[in-house]
């Protein structure tokens, strides 16, 4: 998209290179209270399926540094103000009722690092005891180590878009995108800090068996690849809209050969 970036100015979580000292990221952070500068726009308060042996609710934060064309949860992105804001109140009173059943919160979006209040909002739900799942789309490393490293999230689903070059990542991506950043989250999340999962939307007008074996190489010693279907019912781009997805079958072939290239 024209004219869009991912960094805006006084934003001190912009992509504008590595800090040389944790102290310095830490200043960056802002004070007060997280609902006084970050908007939750839904709550699912019980779902079974966001984390694989868990139950958990579901946060979901309005805003992404992405435009990607297939994304289904676009109005969140784009229109953030039609959708009521819920208060945090409301949402720990919740938590805290349902903390004998419930393991913990997954946090997704849009995205959820673009946000500054991110690890004051995770604080306030893990002081209920609750494990943290974060979605993530990678581009912001700095932010992904701190909240590893403050032991602030306990498992994180990164969504890799597209074979790791410029090219292929800003056409899946919807703008520019600084293909380092990514490779740098990816790099620390196979580390072993915390479980992970990494997973990509296949879209057949952005992804052939090749690009996915080739991400596959690329990504190489991870744990995992999920490969997930393009749905076609509302994508941001409508020239998508009632393309037909890969069947159920071709996408589970591919992702059983994806996975042996993986632990090559």
């Amino acid at each position: 998209m024209a004219g869009f970036s991912s960094h805006h100015p006084g934003d001190p979580w912009g992509n504008k290179g590595p800090m040389k000292l944790k102290k310095d990221f830490i200043a960056c952070l802002p004070r007060g209270k997280p609902e006084e500068g970050i908007k939750i726009k839904g709550f699912l308060e019980t779902s079974f399926v966001d984390w694989s042996g868990k139950v958990v609710s579901v946060l979901f934060l309005p805003g992404c540094n992405f435009r990607c064309p297939f994304c289904h949860n676009h109005s969140l992105v784009l229109n953030p103000e039609g959708y009521e804001d819920i208060p945090l109140e409301y949402i720990l009173n919740r938590l805290d009722e349902m903390r004998e059943w419930v393991d913990g919160v997954c946090i997704t979006g849009g995205e959820p690092t673009i946000h500054p209040h991110l690890p004051a909002l995770i604080k306030e739900i893990k002081s209920l005891g609750l494990l943290i799942k974060l979605d993530t789309n990678g581009s912001r490393p700095q932010v992904l180590r701190y909240l590893i490293e403050e032991g602030l999230v306990d498992f994180v689903a990164m969504d890799v878009k597209a074979p790791l070059d410029e090219v292929s990542y800003a056409k899946a991506c919807g703008v520019p995108v600084d293909v380092g950043k990514i490779k740098e989250s990816i790099t620390f999340l196979k580390s072993g800090k915390v479980g992970y999962q990494f997973r990509t939307t296949v879209v057949p007008a952005l992804h052939r068996e090749e690009d996915l074996l080739q991400l596959a190489r690329q990504l190489r010693g991870s744990s995992s690849l999920t490969l997930q279907n393009f749905n076609p019912q509302d994508p941001l781009d409508e020239g998508l809209k009632g393309t037909s997805p890969y069947s159920d079958e071709w996408l589970k072939e591919v992702e059983v050969r994806v996975t042996s290239v993986l632990r090559q």
